[in-house]
C-alpha cells in the first residue's frame, strides 16, 4: 500500500472483488491495476493516484464479517494514537498489528461505535 503523502486510505473488503471492480468502475470511474508483491490485492487508482484497494474475504478468518469498507488514517506514533482514542472514548477493536510490510494496523471504534482502522505506514 502506497499513501503517497495522503493521511487516508480505503479498502473493500468483499467475497466479489472481480464484481467491485466493474461496479465501481461504472459507478465512480475508478481504474485498477494489481499491487505488486500483494497478488490477492488490487489498486482502486484514480487519475493516475492510488487511492485504496480492493481484496477478497474468505476462509475461516473473515466467518461472519460481511463486506464492508474500511477508512485507514494515517498516525505517526502507534502508542499516543492508541492511548488518545481510549482517552477519548473510543476502543481499540484489534491490533496493533504488523501488515506485511505495509505498517502497523489498529482497528478502532469511535464513541459511537463507527468502524475505522489507524495505520503507521511502513518505512
Amino acid at each position: 500500500m502506497s499513501m503517497h503523502g495522503q493521511w487516508y486510505w480505503h479498502e473493500l473488503a468483499t467475497p466479489d472483488p472481480e464484481g467491485a471492480k466493474a461496479f465501481y468502475k461504472a459507478v465512480a470511474g475508478w481504474e485498477t491495476r494489481p499491487m505488486l508483491g500483494m497478488p490477492d490485492y488490487t489498486l482502486w487508482v484514480r487519475a493516475g493516484d492510488d487511492h485504496g484497494g480492493v481484496m477478497k474475504i474468505e476462509g475461516p478468518m473473515w466467518d461472519g464479517i460481511p463486506p464492508h469498507w474500511m477508512l485507514y488514517i494515517a498516525i505517526d506514533d502507534v502508542d499516543a494514537a492508541r492511548a488518545a482514542v481510549e482517552a477519548n472514548g473510543g476502543v481499540v477493536a484489534h491490533g496493533p498489528f504488523e501488515a506485511g510490510g505495509v505498517g502497523t494496523i489498529m482497528v478502532c471504534k469511535d464513541p459511537a461505535g463507527a468502524v475505522f482502522s489507524l495505520i503507521k505506514p511502513a518505512g
